[in-house]
């Protein structure tokens, strides 16, 4: 069984998902601040709700943003946590894709990025961008968190479910490589330097 956590944004999913990626159970929720605090009890709630448990787990998989600094941080911690607790293999997946494979009919995914730009990686594009709000598909189906999508204005915003595609990207990446990814490698994408950071410092700033 696969275990798949996304935090990326204020609206997080948990999934469970069988080795060919079809998946067992969901749980996607909005929380504010409270990611640390949600995630286990939710996990190990969901998984009491198909009688299964973090021992059945066969492989850990979390998304890797870009998005929230807390919300990665705190994924990908307890991703790693289990995957080490339990001897696991881990994958991590991109974010914003797996919204948009989570949701085929829109044409953008959105994550905040501050408090006026945004993460957007449109369909069909190599990989996210950092734009200003003003730049945001306002009015075309877009995967948003909800409090962004009021925020800045999205009249057409579903909101993420990004565990599920996590899951099954998953599965497909353990059936080609069951070794998965680099435990001590594997981090969140940043896109640029939280706040007090220097991004103009010469050395890779890690933060995890």
């Amino acid at each position: 069984m696969i275990i798949a956590i996304d935090a990326a944004s204020t609206d997080c999913s948990l999934a469970l998902a069988d080795s060919d990626g079809s998946v067992l159970a969901e749980d996607a929720w909005s929380s504010a601040q409270r990611q640390s605090a949600e995630l286990l009890p939710r996990l190990l709630e969901l998984l009491a709700g198909v009688d299964r448990s973090l021992r059945d787990a066969s492989a850990i998989a979390v998304g890797t943003g870009p998005g929230s600094f807390t919300g990665l941080r705190v994924a990908m911690a307890l991703a790693k946590g289990l995957a080490v607790g339990l001897r696991t293999p881990i994958v991590g997946a991109p974010s914003l894709d797996a919204w948009l494979e989570a949701d085929p009919d829109a044409t953008a995914a959105v994550a905040r990025a501050g408090a006026r730009e945004a993460y957007l990686l449109a369909r069909g594009e190599a990989g996210p961008r950092i734009v200003d709000r003003e730049m945001l598909p306002l009015n075309d189906a877009v995967v948003a968190p909800a409090e962004l999508a009021s925020a800045f204005g999205l009249l057409d915003a579903r909101r993420p479910r990004g565990a599920t595609a996590i899951a099954r990207s998953a599965a497909v990446r353990i059936s080609i490589d069951p070794a998965g990814d680099d435990l001590r490698a594997l981090e969140p994408i940043y896109l640029r330097a939280p706040r007090g950071v220097a991004a103009e410092s010469g050395e890779r700033v890690r933060w995890l």
